[in-house]
């Protein structure tokens, strides 16, 4: 055993598959042994493995210039090129951005702008922030607490008081409804919370809310309709700003250019990261709207810095693999190309798994998806500790895929948007194949409701 503390891992199941080499949607172990990776690592190699375009922007940026800061008034032009871009493409008004490394970071640094610009205008006060149950924002102290999933937050003693982190409900019908509720009955009822929540904290004291477009770790979670224009209404009602956490939806997994879109939220800020550069360099981005920057610059000029920043912000070879990935995304017509083959794999996963008796709930928008994996078709029971999710997991894997089991029992999908509709028809074969095993196994344990 290598001395690696790994992540996301139970200490007492380490090293299991050892990954050597990809191509395309495939990946390869050391033993030969080839597999669809269907979680585009994690939810993040867009352009699949290997592709040599980006992989030469690296490499030409590193001879040119492997590295220099973006401290204290020195710049370079990919980093430049790069924010033109983005501020191009996102909808946020006159955007600014901030570079870092990881999701997480870029997360943790909205929560500190969003302390500083607050500050900057005369309300320090203002400074809660609301996240959902079952979110997933990033593991770093503040990203960490904005987390609602409870591996995160076990024996991790997140300071969630001190951080004015408050959290409303998940958005999810299929396990959140009442009764006979309809999906309108529950948007209602959810929203009607989190409107007393804010009147309850008072709305002077709340900064903003933090949401992804459709979730990813916590299960895929896709809101009812009118949810999104419902939420909007409230937090625009009572000045809250809109946060949303692009990290996995950003970039065509939706099917649109940003999840944003596909769910018809008008967002004050976004966080990037993963498909921003197919993740083949760390890089992740924070946006925030031109006024916001515009109402920080007095505080820097008083301070004498803004004070905040990695080394390797903006780091150039990463940059440059962004520039890359984006200009393949345009070029190739790639996010079309996600609505077109994510419409396919949607429609084919609900023919093939929404009678499934170990399948409670297909979801999904583009291409990114997920199965509620149920003891219980008919009252929507679950398994305690994940025992379908890691039973279906187990399975894909020795059937030459790779999928994620998340959130306990949901099955999650995420291949690189490359893929084509033959490979769709591939990887959903062996998932079939995979989940009827583990629908024999866990017969055969006693863990199906007869």
């Amino acid at each position: 055993m290598a001395p690696v503390i790994y992540p996301t891992t139970n200490f007492t199941a380490t090293e299991q598959l050892c990954l050597d080499r990809g191509e395309g949607i495939y990946v390869y172990d050391t033993d030969g042994n080839k597999y669809i990776e269907g979680l585009a690592g994690l939810w993040c190699t867009s352009l699949g493995y290997s592709n040599t375009e980006v992989m030469d922007a690296i490499t030409e940026q590193l001879h040119k210039l492997p590295f220099t800061h973006t401290f204290g008034g020195k710049t370079h032009k990919p980093i430049m090129e790069l924010a033109e871009k983005l501020k191009a493409m996102v909808p946020v008004e006159d955007a600014y951005i901030f570079f870092g490394n990881s999701g997480s970071d870029a997360n943790d640094t909205h929560y500190k702008m969003l302390r500083y610009y607050f500050n900057a205008i005369g309300k320090p006060e203002k400074r809660k922030i609301i996240t959902r149950e079952r979110g997933y924002h990033g593991v770093t102290v503040a990203a960490g607490s904005l987390t609602s999933l409870p591996a995160n937050l076990a024996h991790f003693d997140a300071p969630l008081e001190a951080l004015h982190i408050l959290r409303s409900d998940a958005p999810h019908y299929y396990t959140g409804r009442r009764g006979n509720e309809t999906e309108e009955q529950f948007v209602d009822r959810i929203i009607n919370n989190l409107e007393e929540q804010i009147l309850a904290e008072d709305p002077d004291t709340i900064a903003a809310m933090i949401v992804e477009p459709i979730t990813g770790a916590s299960g895929v979670i896709v809101p009812p309709e009118g949810y999104y224009e419902k939420l909007q209404a409230v937090l625009r009602k009572h000045g809250i700003l809109v946060w949303a956490d692009e990290v996995i939806c950003g970039f065509g997994r939706t099917g649109a250019d940003f999840g944003c879109t596909t769910m018809g939220i008008k967002p004050d800020l976004m966080t990037f990261a993963k498909q921003l550069s197919s993740a083949y360099f760390p890089i992740s981005a924070s946006v925030i709207p031109g006024w916001m920057y515009e109402a920080m610059i007095a505080q820097t000029n008083e301070v004498g810095v803004f004070g905040h920043g990695y080394t390797y912000s903006g780091h150039p070879a990463a940059c440059a693999a962004a520039l890359k990935t984006l200009e393949i995304y345009e070029r190739d017509n790639l996010f079309e190309h996600a609505a077109e083959v994510g419409a396919y794999m949607q429609a084919q996963l609900r023919e093939i798994f929404t009678d499934h008796p170990l399948v409670g709930e297909v979801r999904g928008k583009g291409l990114i998806a997920a199965l509620e994996l149920v003891s219980n078709k008919t009252t929507g029971a679950s398994f305690d500790k994940g025992a379908a999710g890691a039973a279906a997991q187990k399975a894909c894997q020795d059937n030459g895929l790779i999928l994620r089991a998340v959130a306990g029992n949901a099955l999650a999908l995420c291949p690189p948007l490359i893929i084509t509709k033959a490979e769709v028809d591939d990887m959903l074969a062996r998932m079939k194949a995979a989940v009827d095993t583990a629908y024999a196994e866990l017969q055969d344990k006693g863990l199906i409701a007869a």
